[in-house]
C-alpha cells in the first residue's frame, strides 16, 4: 500500500471559518483506523469515547475562537511507555498487561491542557528496547516499521492519526520516522519532560512524530510550554507556531561507520541532496574537504556500542528486580540477557562509559562555529523484511549520544521505500535546527 498521511494543521484555515470541525477530523481518523489497524497493529489501547468527548469540547472552542493551543482538537497517539490516566501502560512487557498508574505523564497532561485529543497508546517494544511487538510497517506489511516507537511512526504514516509521541535512548525514533515516511523531531535532550515516563535512560529525550514538519514542533511546543523539559533543563523553547526557514549557510555532510552498510541507491540520495544544497548556495563540507569533519566522524565511531553499555547500567534497575521481585518468566530473552551484561559491569566501567560521551559532547559543541548544522541519513537504507528486528540504528545514534535535536525528513527513496534525510543541530538550539531543517526541506522538495 502507499499510505497517505493526515495533517491537522492543514484543517485550520477550515476549522477557523467553521465549515469543519475538530469532530469531524477525528471521524476520519476513526474511518482509517478501522480499516486499517487490524492489519497494522499500531495500538495497544484506545479511548474513542474519551476521544469523542474532546473533539465535541474542541468544537465549542474552535466555534467562539477560544482554542486552546495550535493543536487544540488533534487526536494523537502516545508511546505505551508513557503514563495515561484513561488507557493502561504496560510498557510492551508481559510483566505489565492491564497495569494502571492512574495518572497521566507530564507530556499527556501538558497535551490535554492544550485540548489535544488523546486517542491510543501505540505500540512499544518492550521497555523501549527489544524485541519488538508484531507492528506492521503500513508501505509493506512484510516489513518493520522499526523501533522503539513503532506504533506511533506506523499510525501516522498510515493516516490513522496526524502524530504521536515516541522517545529516543539509540534510533528509536528516527529509525521509525525513516522506515514509515514520516516527519519526526528529536529535541535536544531534556528538551521534553519525562516525568512519568518510563524511559528514563540517561540519553532517552522524548519526541514527537507528525505528518508534516511543522506540526511535530507545535506539538513539542504545547508540551514544553505547559510542563517543560526535564527537570533542570530548559526544554524547547521558541515560538509556539513552528518556526521560519532559515537556510543554512554552512552544512556538514556526515557518512558516518554506517556507510560501509548502506544501500546504493541510498548513498546516491545523500549524494544528490549534495548537489542540491549547494544550487541553492548552501556550503557543504565533508571529510574529503575539512579536516575537522574527518575528525568528527572519527568521534563518531563505536557509538552504538558505547550506548549499548550506556544502556545496559541504565536498565540494571529496574530490571533487577523485575526479576527477583516480579516474574521472571515475563521477562523477553532479550531483557534477560541485558540485565546478565549490566550485571557484569562495575560502576567504573559506566563511568568511563559516561566519561567517554561527555568528551564527545564537548567535542561536538566546540565545532559551533564550523557549520551550521550535519546532514546525513536517518537509516542505510529501506525497512528491513521482518517483525523481528526494528532495524540497524546506526545512523540515529549519534544525535543520542550527542544530546543534540535532530529531524528526521521523509523526502529520500531506497528501493522504492521511504528513506528519512536527518537534520541535527547543537544541544539546546532546537528552534535554529529546525530553521535549518525547514529551509533544507523547502530547498529539496
Amino acid at each position: 500500500m502507499v499510505p497517505t498521511k493526515k495533517s491537522y494543521r492543514e484543517r485550520h484555515k477550515e476549522l477557523d471559518a467553521g465549515t469543519y470541525k475538530p469532530s469531524d477530523f477525528l471521524e476520519e481518523c476513526l474511518e482509517s483506523i478501522y480499516e486499517l489497524e487490524k492489519d497494522i497493529g499500531a495500538f495497544v489501547a484506545t479511548d474513542e469515547e474519551g476521544a469523542r468527548k474532546a473533539a465535541e469540547a474542541s468544537n465549542k472552542r474552535w466555534r467562539t475562537g477560544n482554542i486552546l493551543s495550535l493543536v487544540d482538537g488533534m487526536p494523537l497517539c502516545v508511546k505505551d511507555i508513557m503514563e495515561t490516566a484513561s488507557m493502561p501502560t504496560e510498557q510492551g512487557s508481559n510483566l505489565f498487561v492491564g497495569w494502571s498508574g492512574g495518572r497521566d505523564c507530564a507530556a499527556v497532561s501538558a497535551l490535554k491542557e492544550a485540548g489535544a485529543i488523546i486517542y491510543a497508546k501505540a505500540v512499544t517494544t518492550e521497555f523501549a528496547a527489544q524485541p519488538a511487538r508484531g507492528t506492521r510497517n503500513p508501505w509493506d506489511l512484510s516489513r518493520t516499521p522499526g523501533g522503539s516507537s513503532s506504533g506511533t511512526a506506523a499510525s501516522v504514516a498510515a493516516g490513522m492519526l496526524p502524530g504521536g509521541l515516541g522517545t529516543q535512548g539509540l534510533g528509536s525514533t528516527l529509525r521509525p520516522a525513516s522506515f514509515c515516511g514520516v516527519f519526526a523531531f528529536k529535541p535536544s535532550f531534556g528538551g521534553i519532560n519525562r516525568g512519568g515516563s518510563f524511559d528514563t535512560i540517561s540519553q532517552s529525550s522524548s519526541s514527537t512524530m507528525a505528518a508534516t514538519l511543522e506540526e511535530t514542533w507545535e506539538i513539542a511546543r504545547a508540551i514544553t510550554a505547559r510542563v517543560g523539559g526535564d527537570p533542570g533543563f530548559l526544554g524547547v523553547t521558541g515560538p509556539m507556531e513552528a518556526p521560519d526557514a532559515q537556510l543554512p549557510i554552512r552544512v556538514a555532510l556526515l557518512k558516518t561507520e554506517g556507510w560501509g552498510r548502506t544501500e546504493e541507491d541510498a548513498k546516491l540520495a545523500l549524494e544528490n541532496t549534495r548537489v542540491k544544497l549547494e544550487a541553492a548556495g548552501v556550503k557543504v563540507i565533508d571529510s574529503q574537504s575539512s579536516d575537522t569533519i574527518n575528525e568528527l566522524e572519527r568521534h563518531l565511531m563505536g557509538l552504538v556500542e558505547l550506548s549499548g553499555g550506556l544502556n545496559n547500567w541504565d536498565f540494571r534497575w529496574p530490571l533487577n528486580t523485575y526479576a527477583r521481585d516480579m516474574d521472571r518468566e515475563k521477562l523477553s530473552a532479550e531483557a534477560r540477557d541485558r540485565l546478565k551484561q549490566a550485571e557484569a559491569m562495575t560502576h567504573g566501567d559506566y563511568q568511563a562509559l559516561l566519561k567517554q560521551r561527555w568528551d564527545l559532547r564537548l567535542f561536538y559543541a566546540s565545532l559551533k562555529n564550523e557549520f551550521d548544522v550535519c546532514v546525513t541519513l536517518s537509516a542505510p537504507g529501506p525497512a528491513p523484511v521482518g517483525l523481528k528486528w526494528t532495524g540497524d540504528a546506526v545512523y540515529a545514534v549519534p544525535s543520542s549520544v550527542l544530546g543534540t535535536p535532530s529531524f528526521s525528513l521523509p523526502i529520500l527513496k531506497s528501493n522504492g521505500l521511504p528513506l528519512g534525510l536527518q537534520v541535527m543541530g547543537f544541544s539546546d538550539q532546537d528552534e535554529n535546527a529546525f530553521a535549518a531543517a525547514r529551509g533544507i526541506l523547502n530547498v529539496l522538495l
